[in-house]
């Protein structure tokens, strides 16, 4: 089976383990995410609005963007990387492509963290997303141009032992679940 085919597969059944943790959501999912946030104050970064069954991100991003930036993907064109406009808590947003909302006035800017949604991930920092290559582009873009810290974010039970992997698929530095830190860089992540 070639990647492509395996990628479908292995989605398949992640997106089954997501959406069986996400009915089981009570809330407060976005904790830990708060506390590794809270680590890089002012930093500018991008969230997402999320949609389906992923993990809930915004109380996190809500509390960052008191002390800083925040930012929300948006996509422009098919095959090309993301750009992210600034995102305020309770501000205007618009339906954008896939069903995520997007601010309805266009303020864009490059983070330098990104929180990255996932159907997947490994804990050597390999991810699976939802096939369309958006998050891979704009992650090679930005850190061709800095560093650019990968944050991804999703239920514990989505942690696989393995993944397809492609050339062009990027690595995450850091995945934060409801419960755990996983640092994939080997340097000490910040605590609560």
């Amino acid at each position: 089976m070639d990647v492509t085919g395996e990628k479908a597969e292995v989605r398949k059944v992640a997106l089954a383990l997501r959406k069986a943790a996400f009915d089981l959501d009570g809330g407060g999912a976005s904790g830990v995410l708060s506390s590794v946030l809270a680590g890089y104050r002012g930093v500018p970064l991008a969230g997402y609005m999320p949609i389906r069954s992923e993990i809930d991100p915004l109380p996190a991003m809500a509390e960052a963007a008191a002390h800083g930036p925040v930012s929300v993907p948006v996509i422009e064109a098919a095959g090309a990387p993301l750009r992210f406009s600034r995102w305020e808590p309770e501000g205007p947003m618009r339906a954008g492509p896939f069903g995520a909302s997007v601010p309805v006035v266009d303020d864009f800017f490059d983070p330098e963290i990104v929180i990255v949604p996932l159907v997947g991930f490994t804990r050597a920092g390999a991810r699976l997303g939802y096939g369309g290559g958006f998050y891979d582009r704009t992650l090679a873009q930005l850190r061709a141009r800095r560093a650019t810290l990968a944050i991804g974010f999703a239920y514990g039970v989505q942690c696989l032992e393995a993944l397809p992997l492609e050339p062009t698929d990027q690595t995450l530095d850091m995945i934060v679940t409801e419960r755990d830190i996983i640092d994939v860089t080997g340097g000490s992540a910040p605590r609560p």
